[in-house]
């Protein structure tokens, strides 16, 4: 099965890499290339996959659900090095400090110093394998390490998923994307409405005998704080008198 031709908007170019080295499960490269588009990025590289044909085989593309344009244009080298031509700044993901290794630091720490370098380079994250991660030689490679604080007692992430954290926190230094604000138009109920769902919660309180009009206490001045707290909108006072109306009605049966 060959991944179909996208039929969908081109992703917004952006140069940020990402580069699964050995990577032998093909769900986790279709699940990379929905979690790279998703966060508006687009160049995907496999260093020895462990299938060759993993850009077309079915569950990669079932797995990528709709971003199978990240499939097409994606990239199948023989070594890390080939991988990171053009790469300005590698960045290795492990869990642990390697002993003379590069630098490592937290995703929002390291992305956002990054992030902030002008002109920007060109990043690349490289990601080892599912079964044992980066090797020694490639975290060398690069030129800082990102390490996800996860829980001490149960740190294993999913390869796709490590992927999704950076790529986010990546996009979010950079800016993030805009977020339209959805606002819902309320129209909140005036005094005079406020008034009446008190007045006729008085009245039906009095005709199920909870409230005493001969000795009401403090009990309505409550009521009207509360009311006037909840900030109502119309169709709550609507709601509120509609309850009142059915509660009267079972203590004053309408007549025939």
């Amino acid at each position: 099965m060959h991944p179909p031709s996208p039929r969908v908007p081109a992703v917004s170019v952006d140069p940020t890499r990402f580069i699964l080295v050995d990577t032998s499960h093909p769900g986790n490269v279709g699940a990379t290339a929905r979690a790279m588009k998703v966060m508006g990025f687009s160049e995907l590289v496999l260093v020895r996959p462990r299938f060759a044909d993993v850009l077309s085989q079915e569950e990669t593309v079932a797995m990528a659900s709709g971003a199978a344009d990240i499939l097409v244009r994606a990239r199948v080298v023989s070594t890390l090095a080939e991988a990171l031509e053009g790469v300005h700044h590698a960045i290795g993901t492990a869990m642990t400090p390697r002993d003379f290794g590069p630098p490592t630091l937290t995703p929002r720490e390291g992305l956002a110093a990054l992030a902030g370098e002008m002109p920007r380079p060109t990043v690349g994250f490289v990601f080892g394998s599912e079964r044992y991660g980066m090797a020694n030689e490639d975290v060398y490679r690069c030129h800082s390490v990102i390490s996800i604080p996860t829980n001490p007692a149960y740190g294993s992430l999913n390869l796709s998923q490590a992927v999704q954290v950076l790529a986010y926190e990546w996009r979010m230094a950079q800016g993030g994307f805009p977020v339209e604000a959805r606002t819902p138009t309320v129209e909140l109920a005036d005094g005079q409405a406020v008034q009446g769902t008190l007045e006729h919660w008085q009245q039906a309180l009095v005709d199920i005998g909870f409230l005493d009009p001969a000795a009401p206490k403090k009990l309505v001045p409550r009521l009207n704080q509360l009311l006037n707290r909840a900030a109502l909108r119309t169709e709550e006072v609507h709601i509120l008198r509609g309850m009142a109306r059915a509660v009267q009605a079972l203590v004053k049966p309408r007549q025939p």
